[in-house]
């Protein structure tokens, strides 16, 4: 076939083809009535409750004066470590103030402070909870359930109400697991398993 007789012969194929008149651009305009699929969306969004990860509990706890001192360790942290530790004797890494919270900021707090203490290997920790003195009630409520919410962290090994420089019965030093990275990190350097 030549040239001629091949160009004749798509013109003989496309003489149906009509001119497209619109712009050869996409409509990435949004639709302004709602799609089926996206009320349904919208609808399921509304309709399922975010998933309370936390484990700390909100219920009603034992209440604490100003005065009551926190004390508790896991079974397990030698004798020596928790005096040194309960006497302020170790630097600490971090602070939590959790003043002017409600309980449940604080909960919400409290769980992720511990849980960047463990991220960024933080061993030895202060949470600023208050007295309560100024209740007329005399109940020292962060306090209390404080005390509850540690012992339910699998990552606190022990927490003891701070010194009277650091708070004295309104601050507690928390005592943070190692992360599994950390404890890696020390098998290497003395070589234990």
């Amino acid at each position: 076939m030549t040239s001629k007789e091949e160009r004749l012969a798509f013109l003989e194929e496309m003489k149906d083809v009509r001119r497209i008149r619109k712009a050869n651009r996409a409509d990435v305009a949004t639709p302004r009535e709602l799609t089926p699929g996206h009320v349904e969306r919208q609808r399921a969004a509304v309709a399922t409750p975010l998933k309370d990860t936390n484990p700390l509990t909100s219920d009603m706890v034992e209440p604490l004066t100003a005065h009551d001192i926190l004390s508790w360790q896991r079974p397990g942290i030698q004798h020596g470590v928790f005096r040194k530790f309960r006497l302020g004797q170790y630097p600490i890494e971090a602070r939590l103030d959790l003043h002017r919270m409600t309980v449940e900021e604080a909960r919400r707090e409290v769980y992720r402070f511990i849980g960047d203490c463990v991220r960024y290997g933080l061993r030895s920790v202060i949470i600023l909870h208050g007295k309560g003195e100024r209740n007329p009630d005399g109940i020292a409520q962060l306090k209390s359930y404080l005390a509850k919410w540690l012992p339910e962290l699998n990552d606190v090994l022990a927490f003891h109400s701070a010194q009277k420089h650091h708070g004295g019965t309104g601050a507690v030093y928390v005592m943070v697991r190692k992360s599994e990275r950390d404890k890696q990190h020390n098998r290497e350097i003395h070589g234990s398993r």
